[in-house]
């Protein structure tokens, strides 16, 4: 006897074959790979810029990522001195070492060694960050684009500490909860993107397979170690975006690796760039330069 829960599947495996979506799970595979050069930034950084103006299609809505590794205190003690940001967040995870940021907001706080700094730069914000000399400097720092109704949003800032971090253990290794969702645990939740942001350490040989939405835009990047993903040997230091599914698997070689997973949604929307500007169009961009020299840039009170 056919139940009305039959009759509800059956009606629902019908209608996905008519519409083309099947009910198959789809892994990911690598469709691109950057692995940067090295350049200065700031009053001196040196650091490796491997996403970029060059890469904004097909790494959105992610915009930018410099990574920093160095065990000499000279390559980036000079520091960012204060600059404006408008259009994005900013968000830097410092894995070893430390950053101190100071902002137009009144802002000063201090992360370090595993911890994040989310800044949203909205309608225009002054900031600075100093990296004081320590064991080693590891990290990155990502540029995340806003959506064009938000570009002019009021600029915020947020640290995300150890403690509000949470450390999940698998077979072989642990995820650590930098941001957004895993497996119905909450890290911080962006306010304009969604964004998912994992660090994933893996002992030698060992493996990950992460699910994720089949629709979002997801990119990985080597932090340290060589490692497999999709079954593509990738390079320490090594970005890569991954094409639509729902799976993605993540392989140690015979070195311990760590990973950094982000996924987000596409914005497919214009971007017109300008240094630490970001806007949709040309004409955004010039008024927010004319907006620096008039000093009408920065909509709330300067405070420091």
């Amino acid at each position: 006897m056919e139940n009305s829960y039959t009759k509800d599947l059956t009606a629902y495996q019908e209608a996905n074959i008519k519409t083309g979506r099947e009910d198959k799970s789809m892994e990911r595979k690598i469709s691109h790979q950057v692995r940067g050069y090295r350049t200065e930034d700031g009053a001196g950084v040196s650091l490796v810029r491997v996403l970029g103006g060059s890469t904004v299609r097909e790494y959105d809505p992610i915009l930018m990522l410099d990574s920093f590794d160095s065990t000499n205190p000279d390559d980036y003690i000079a520091g960012f001195p204060m600059h404006p940001h408008r259009g994005i967040e900013t968000i830097s995870y410092v894995y070893r070492g430390f950053m101190t940021h100071r902002d137009s907001l009144g802002n000063e706080d201090t992360i370090g060694d595993g911890e994040v700094q989310w800044m949203t730069a909205g309608s225009g914000i002054m900031h600075e960050e100093k990296l004081p000399a320590s064991e080693r400097m590891l990290g990155v720092q990502l540029w995340l684009n806003l959506p064009a109704k938000d570009k002019m949003a009021p600029p915020a800032y947020k640290s995300i500490k150890n403690s509000e971090i949470q450390e999940i253990e698998f077979d072989g290794g642990k995820l650590r909860l930098l941001a957004g969702q895993f497996q119905g645990r909450k890290g911080y939740m962006s306010k304009y993107l969604p964004l998912d942001y994992y660090d994933i350490h893996l002992e030698p040989n060992a493996s990950l397979v992460l699910n994720t939405d089949r629709d979002n835009s997801v990119m990985l990047f080597t932090l340290l170690g060589d490692a497999y993903i999709a079954g593509e040997l990738v390079k320490e230091k090594t970005a890569v975006k991954l094409t639509s599914g729902d799976t993605v698997k993540i392989e140690a070689t015979d070195e311990k690796a760590q990973v950094l997973f982000v996924s987000s949604k596409r914005l497919d929307e214009p971007v017109a760039w300008g240094g630490p500007i970001v806007m949709n169009t040309k004409e955004e961009l010039y008024k927010a330069f004319d907006d620096l020299r008039k000093g009408t840039f920065i909509k709330n009170k300067i405070s420091y």
